[in-house]
């Protein structure tokens, strides 16, 4: 029995990736939405959403290169739709309302069907009736394991999420139109799966490997590790080919909505020691988000025993023939309500690309905002002309940032890419997958008042 399907078997499975997990390797698994209830505090919240009626959406496992099949039921009113964030698959298969399939009506099931390339860290959510579903619980972490074993001794997961709560526990409205207009309408209450700090254990002196996700609709975490000997080993699913410095408290790490990065963590030696995720919050000391705990005798592990994550098979671009398109992120001069059918509207128009708001997601005649050929090198470039910053996200592809006018940005290859106030970013890409892919901005109520759009692939 290898190590993933011990921790999904035993006992421990809870303890050791801190959300249930479902090994998807074990044949077909229907993924059912439905409500659910859950103590985000002292009192139990109602009206959440989840895959569980009193959990949160479990950690999806698959294996790079082995087919997965994903029947997702929905029980709700409202329509819905998975999208699977990083994952390269067929474009039918991405979960987009209108552009890649219909919304998936109450009793109804839309089979997802893919074989992933990639492996690496990813995660799920809705892209109908987006705000509301992900806002009340409804984000998860997908795992897809190496070919072959990287040699770490176990994992952890961490999902980081806000919630919007009144002091009873229940929900307040997911967003206000103030926040729509500039950073997003933060959370209250901040967890870590769900949880208010927990507390994993992992055998002392081994080797963890630390999954973080930010599944936030708003918040961009800022995120350092204390008291690890640890270093950064994938960043948003891929593995990193150059040395990525540390963060600390006096530089943090930025993880924007939809971004995941993963470290390699040597536990301490001794049991009782622990490695804390923290967090900076504005106006707010450093808080643990997560802490691993070390228990038992030491084995004695280094970090120098890892050898590098095997690369995925991403093409790299030429850029030497690449062709050039530019985008504009920015306000909309424009206001209006978007017509989002059966998905959900916030109603307002405050974002553009290129000016242009996204007139939603079951208007008619829109076209897309770029036509690349397929197999061919491109370089955006990306300009945000407002003060609040966007994690775009791009489906379907990966790109990897070339340059940028405020910083140096290292080659990491990414489909989400945090743009600060004022920057202008480069970056390359080959157009290997086609399909209407969405790009938008990952600040839900950003996407969902304008800033979003499709870039198409079509075949050579």
């Amino acid at each position: 029995m290898n190590r993933r399907a011990f921790l999904l078997g035993s006992g421990a499975a809870t303890g050791a990736l801190g959300l249930g997990g479902i090994d998807l390797a074990a044949g077909t698994q229907e993924l059912v939405i439905q409500p659910a209830s859950f103590a985000l505090r002292d009192q139990v919240t109602t009206g959440m959403v989840s895959l569980s009626p009193d959990a949160p959406p479990p950690v999806l496992y698959g294996k790079q290169g082995e087919a997965m099949r994903l029947p997702v039921r929905n029980t709700l009113p409202d329509y819905t739709a998975m999208h699977w964030h990083g994952l390269r698959i067929p474009n039918a298969m991405d979960g987009v309302p209108y552009l890649t399939q219909m919304p998936i009506g109450q009793d109804e099931v839309f089979d997802y069907e893919f074989t992933p390339p990639d492996a690496g860290t990813y995660w799920y959510h809705p892209h109908c009736m987006t705000m509301e579903q992900m806002a009340h619980g409804l984000t998860g972490v997908m795992v897809i394991a190496e070919a072959e074993d990287p040699g770490l001794d176990s994992e952890q997961v961490v999902n980081l999420r806000d919630f919007r709560l009144d002091d009873d526990g229940s929900f307040l409205p997911a967003y206000t139109a103030r926040g729509a207009a500039r950073a997003g309408t933060f959370g209250n209450v901040q967890t870590a799966n769900w949880l208010n700090a927990p507390v994993y254990d992992h055998t002392a002196g081994s080797l963890v490997r630390l999954r973080v996700v930010n599944t936030d609709t708003t918040r961009i975490y800022k995120v350092h590790l204390d008291g690890a000997e640890a270093r950064i080993i994938a960043w948003d699913g891929h593995p990193v080919e150059v040395e990525v410095p540390m963060p600390s408290a006096d530089d943090p790490l930025l993880i924007g909505p939809g971004q995941r990065v993963d470290f390699a963590v040597k536990m301490p030696l001794s049991e009782g020691q622990s490695v804390d995720l923290m967090a900076k919050f504005p106006g707010q000391p450093h808080r643990s988000m997560t802490r691993l705990r070390a228990i038992g005798s030491s084995v004695s592990r280094d970090l120098r025993e890892l050898r590098p994550l095997p690369a995925n098979p991403a093409v790299k671009p030429d850029l030497a023939n690449a062709e050039l398109h530019e985008f504009v992120f920015g306000w909309t001069p424009e206001g209006g309500e978007p017509n989002n059918g059966f998905c959900g509207s916030l109603g307002y128009n405050f974002w553009s690309i290129n000016r242009t708001p996204w007139p939603g997601d079951a208007a008619q005649g829109v076209g897309p905002l770029a036509t690349l050929e397929q197999g061919k090198s491109y370089v955006l470039r990306l300009r945000n002309e407002s003060p609040n910053l966007h994690p775009i996200h791009l489906h379907g592809l990966v790109f990897v940032p070339l340059k940028s006018n405020l910083r140096a940005l290292p080659p990491l290859l990414t489909d989400t890419m945090l743009l600060l106030k004022d920057e202008m970013v480069e970056i390359a890409l080959v157009a290997d997958n086609p399909g209407d892919w969405a790009f938008h901005c990952h600040v839900i109520e950003h996407q969902k008042t304008g800033l979003t759009g499709y870039i198409r692939v079509v075949q050579g």
